[in-house]
């Protein structure tokens, strides 16, 4: 099922929690919708469930209104982020609750909801936890039961509310693979909510990056990362370095030191702001006038990426660096050195140039 919203308004008071959202979301993709706390993710997610209503605009499911479509009508699976399942039931119980309480004339039989609930429970892989209580389960386990409770009343639309953001890393990791695997088998058109910059790269087919409820930048996981629109998407997805400096002649002044952008073509000299990711930086023991002179504070070689806090010896701001493992080990960078900081040779679509 498709979904789009067209010029979407809500307020609370006068607070504006969605401003002129207009979103089309195809039949089985799985989007991300990513963005600081009170961007308006949420907001925008139970508006498309009917839990929410909206000032302005339109929500169509398949090109047809909703408007007037209750929650229960619109066909909508709904897995919230505290996994909202009854104490009281058991995880077989739970699962069947949807089926249980639908109207007589389309509920199942008994031996049909024991089916159905038992192929749910083996679709996430706990068919033997069906007589345990949710008490009695990890969090990894209690989100995969709400998943199964949310699919069992076979959903058109999946929509998850930060479906792993109480959960330790190790299990949000392995749930955001099986999402994807899962997603790729049933193909069914899902939303999930995440603040998560990593969740939304690694699962997402599309990524909506939000701020003060409106769309900042639409597009795929690989889209958003390397050709941000601005500095706040940039900022957002990863560490980011910037710079106030001087653009002429393809180099950034900071300071006195003219550090060449490659890639980089402006009419006048200006002013302005300079975000670098911290992979885009080199260092080396070699003086070079195209370079930033600095000293190195801190060291983490821990993890397949090597961590390297540096300090400008000129104007003391702070630089991240990030390199290779075999990078490290060839230049064997040490705490305390002095070192020259340069970009590498890669486009200038890698940076974002801010006005001032």
């Amino acid at each position: 099922m498709s979904i789009e919203l067209k010029h979407v308004y809500k307020k609370f008071g006068n607070f504006k929690a969605l401003d002129d959202v207009s979103l089309k979301i195809e039949d089985g993709e799985l989007l991300a919708l990513l963005g600081p706390s009170g961007s308006g993710k949420t907001t925008l997610l139970r508006v498309v469930a009917g839990l929410d209503s909206f000032d302005e605009g339109q929500v169509l499911f398949s090109g047809r209104d909703a408007q007037d479509q209750k929650a229960r009508e619109r066909g909508v699976g709904f897995v919230f982020q505290h996994y909202a399942l009854f104490r009281h039931m058991t995880v077989f119980d739970n699962i069947a609750f949807g089926l249980n309480v639908q109207p007589g004339k389309i509920r199942p039989s008994r031996q049909e909801i024991r089916a159905k609930v038992m192929e749910l429970l083996n679709l996430v892989q706990l068919e033997w936890l069906a007589e345990r209580y949710p008490w009695q389960l990890s969090g990894g386990q209690r989100q995969r039961i709400a998943l199964a409770r949310a699919l069992a009343v076979r959903p058109k639309v999946l929509l998850l509310d930060e479906p792993f953001g109480s959960l330790d890393a190790q299990v949000r990791k392995e749930l955001r693979a099986w999402l994807r695997r899962f997603h790729d088998e049933f193909h069914i058109t899902t939303i999930f909510v995440t603040h998560d910059q990593e969740e939304a790269l690694e699962v997402a087919d599309r990524i909506v990056v939000m701020n003060k409820g409106m769309l900042v930048q639409v597009g795929t996981p690989e889209d958003v990362f390397h050709n941000p629109v601005n500095s706040f998407v940039l900022s957002f997805l990863g560490n980011v370095n910037f710079f106030h400096c001087r653009l002429e002649q393809g180099k950034a002044m900071i300071g006195d030191t003219a550090l060449e952008v490659p890639g980089l073509s402006v009419d006048q000299p200006q002013t302005a702001k300079l975000y670098v990711r911290p992979n885009q930086f080199k260092i080396s023991r070699v003086f070079t006038k195209a370079a930033l002179k600095a000293i190195v504070e801190y060291v983490n070689p821990a993890g397949t990426i090597v961590k390297v806090n540096l300090k400008t010896i000129d104007s003391g701001e702070r630089i991240l660096v990030e390199i290779t493992q075999e990078e490290f080990k060839q230049s064997k960078i040490r705490k305390h050195e002095k070192v020259y900081v340069s970009l590498k040779d890669v486009s200038y679509s890698e940076y974002v140039q801010d006005d001032p």
